[in-house]
């Protein structure tokens, strides 16, 4: 690992200069001729059937070119698709773009205007006659589950692992799992400390920058172009064709730059909108969300409902696990249901366990991936149940871990076996930091007590299919063009990974993003899977690239090509050393003989084991207020082998800051009727840089061993732990034990008030 040149460096990205001097073009920023604007109307109503809607007087507003409604989508049935998020049914996909007889939530989008400009296009949306039969709604996810619930959808039946559920009566649970190793309940009985509790978590949003936008082009031979901020141009290409019922090679993506995602920026919204005012009009449309829109209409991760029991035996070994999950799935099935049992015991070797997940709809947003999602809220549980028990035993809470981790060979409960992972150096490199060793002083007011506290958490991390073309040019350097939209740097990881299997500077790949109609199909940038895959396709036309230069070389010297090799960013001869060729004399000759060399792959590589974090966090209490403040925040991670130091160092500090945002003050806040009565920045308290310590990043490299790199990814376990390991602070510095999230300056009162009577 040592031996590498440009892995482990640190050059400028090569998108840098054009981000920081304006210069890069984001969604909203795209202009063309006779380019109309486009305004959704959204629903006052949590939930409402929609008897008519009457757009006459909009349409007569001059000025106003085209009304959409979701009788100008095609009805795609109840097909089921994977499309980026996992399976979805079309039907609801679409419905969620423009609603069908009902609005399920508050902003809900009904219909959709295009005019000359936003102005006209917002009076027309006033002009709008919608006739709603308000529905009673509901909010809270363990009430959905309740027998006589009002119903979101009547034709929804139960799926559970083995088929639809055998009463086939409507509901609002979409979805039940259930994963089981061992006896637990055989287990528990035997344990020596037995810790159950119940967990609250709130809905949160991913708080990107950006909002969401989208232009579209319905070309007069029926081709339709989309230009909009995504985090998988090919995954709004399959989107949008199916709910146009459009052939894929119709529909041409263009990803813009994108102002953030964290899994937010999958689902489509506002393309196939923008497509159908388009074709109404013939003329370009582009659509944009304000923030209001964004915090309403969009997926949020889900708020949850976790009940966890552990049982330990007197040494401190976990002996026996349950869960049971309920997460929110909004109007739609779709929660993270599937993952937040998967990651919910995943950081532990505990031989008897059982979880059961329930994926439940209620009137909200249909919820969207955030940055591992359903992983966090799952650690909350275990990881302040496993502090308990750590408190309880009288051992050290990293001893405990490492003690208990999961190791390769131990079993995940979904099934499969952990190859070489990092759970057992990452708690060990936290213990050895000297955060952990130092100790916890008093601050400057005594009455403001001080804890410490700990906790691990698991992301999977994914695979998928990735597609990199790079072109040798004449001077030396290489072009390279990919599909993976840039959102954290991985244009530059990406291409140092080439440099390196090539042997030139980072600095002498150009790399680009290319819209759908220009370079092969390439999944979704999610699951912390860009760096991974898509490296990995740009080591394979590394290799695919130094084939043909041994080719072509051996051609020039008249050898057969087993005769020559690729060493050290040149062609050498294996007869002798005198005979070489560096990495640009190949590139200037062979365009003199044969023409331009394009080294090309595509993988689909399989998942890797997974990547581990330990957090640790200091906190200091104020008892009058409840407010927390962080003092110390160390957040240790093992990522494989870190591509680009810096940007592995930047991934954790930002998920590091929404963990603590999650933990600390953010959360939806709906009335009694629904309403999202936070849907602003003001409102939404997300945490700035006053808020926060410096976060130590402490990198861990246990290399996957299916990677040429040992690469795991990075982007998405860093904000599994901090909740659980700032609920663990807080216990340290005044006793108390918080159940839910956020632990807001109110809520932490009210537990303090609690724990004196």
């Amino acid at each position: 690992m040592s031996q590498y040149k440009v892995i482990g460096t640190r050059p400028i990205r090569h998108d840098g200069l054009d981000k920081v001097t304006g210069r890069a073009q984001y969604g909203a920023d795209f202009q063309a001729a006779g380019l109309l604007h486009g305004r959704i109307l959204r629903s006052p109503h949590a939930h409402a059937r929609i008897r008519k809607i009457d757009a006459s007087a909009a349409l007569g507003l001059p000025g106003v070119e085209a009304v959409a409604t979701s009788a100008d989508l095609p009805d795609p049935g109840n097909r089921v698709a994977n499309l980026g998020e996992g399976a979805i049914v079309l039907r609801h996909l679409s419905n969620n773009c423009l609603a069908g007889d009902k609005a399920l939530y508050h902003g809900h989008a009904v219909a959709a205007v295009a005019a000359v400009n936003g102005h006209v296009a917002e009076e027309a949306l006033a002009l709008i006659k919608v006739d709603y039969e308000p529905l009673p709604p509901l909010i809270d996810v363990q009430k959905a589950m309740e027998p006589g619930a009002p119903i979101l959808h009547p034709d929804l039946v139960t799926e559970t692992m083995t088929g639809p559920s055998e009463d086939k009566k409507p509901t609002n649970i979409a979805k039940h799992l259930q994963y089981k190793l061992g006896d637990p309940d055989k287990a528990f009985a035997e344990a020596a400390l037995v810790i159950e509790k119940e967990f609250h978590t709130a809905t949160v949003h991913q708080g990107y920058i950006e909002p969401h936008n989208a232009t579209a082009l319905w070309n007069p031979d029926g081709t339709v172009t989309i230009w909009c901020s995504t985090q998988g141009a090919f995954t709004v290409r399959a989107q949008v064709a199916e709910l146009l019922q459009l052939p894929v090679s119709k529909v041409k993506v263009v990803p813009m730059e994108i102002g953030g995602g964290f899994g937010g920026k999958i689902r489509v919204y506002l393309e196939p909108v923008a497509a159908v005012l388009s074709k109404k009009t013939g003329r370009p449309v582009k659509v944009l969300m304000d923030r209001a829109a964004v915090f309403a209409a969009t997926g949020p991760t889900p708020g949850s409902y976790i009940k966890v029991k552990l049982g330990a035996d007197k040494s401190g070994r976990l002996t026996a696990a349950k869960a049971h999950l309920a997460y929110e799935a909004g109007a739609y099935p779709g929660s993270p249901i599937w993952a937040g049992c998967v990651c919910i015991f995943a950081c532990y070797d505990i031989p008897n366990l059982q979880i059961d997940g329930y994926d439940v709809c209620v009137n909200k947003p249909a919820t969207s991936a955030y940055r591992a999602p359903g992983a966090t809220n799952a650690a909350m549980a275990t990881e302040t149940i496993i502090d308990e028990m750590c408190t309880k035993l009288k051992i050290d809470p990293l001893d405990f871990r490492i003690k208990n981790a999961a190791r390769e060979g131990s079993r995940r409960a979904d099934g499969p076996t952990y190859p070489r992972i990092g759970m057992i150096e990452t708690c060990q490199t936290a213990k050895n930091h000297p955060h952990y060793k130092a100790p916890l002083t008093p601050g400057t007011n005594p009455a403001f007590p001080r804890g410490r506290g700990v906790a691990a958490g698991f992301w999977f991390n994914i695979g998928l299919k990735s597609t990199v073309a790079a072109s040798v040019n004449s001077d030396g350097t290489v072009s390279l063009v990919e599909g993976s939209t840039d959102i954290g740097g991985t244009r530059t990881a990406v291409a140092m990974q080439l440099a390196e299997a090539l042997g030139i500077r980072a600095e002498d790949v150009r790399p680009s993003v290319a819209d759908t109609d220009s370079i092969g199909y390439t999944d979704v940038t999610g699951g912390s899977r860009v760096a991974y895959a898509t490296g990995w396709a740009a080591y394979e036309a590394a290799q695919d690239i130094q084939r043909q230069m041994c080719e072509r070389v051996a051609a020039l010297w008249k050898v057969q090509p087993e005769e020559v090799r690729y060493q050290d960013g040149g062609v050498v001869s294996k007869n002798g050393a005198a005979k070489r060729l560096s990495f640009a004399e190949v590139a200037a000759e062979v365009q003199k003989h044969g023409g331009t060399i394009v080294g090309r792959a595509s993988v689909d590589p399989p998942w890797p084991g997974g990547a581990f974090a330990v957090n640790i966090a200091d906190v200091e209490v104020d008892p009058d207020t409840g407010k927390v403040n962080v003092l110390r925040f160390t957040a240790v991670q093992d990522c494989g082998k870190a591509i680009h130091p810096s940007y592995v160092e930047g991934q954790i500090q930002g998920g590091s800051v929404q963990g603590i945002g999650w933990a600390l003050n953010e959360e939806y806040v709906y009335n009694a009727k629904g309403e999202l009565t936070n849907a602003s920045f003001l409102d939404y308290r997300m945490p700035t840089s006053l808020d926060l310590p410096m976060i130590d990043a402490v990198i861990v490299e246990v290399p996957d061993p299916k990677h040429p790199y040992g690469v795991r990814g990075v982007g998405e376990v860093p904000i599994v732990p901090p909740p659980a390991a700032l609920a663990n602070a807080i216990h340290q510095a005044v006793g108390i034990r918080m159940d839910v999230l956020p632990m807001s300056p109110g809520r932490v009162v009210k537990a303090l008030a609690a724990k004196s009577k």
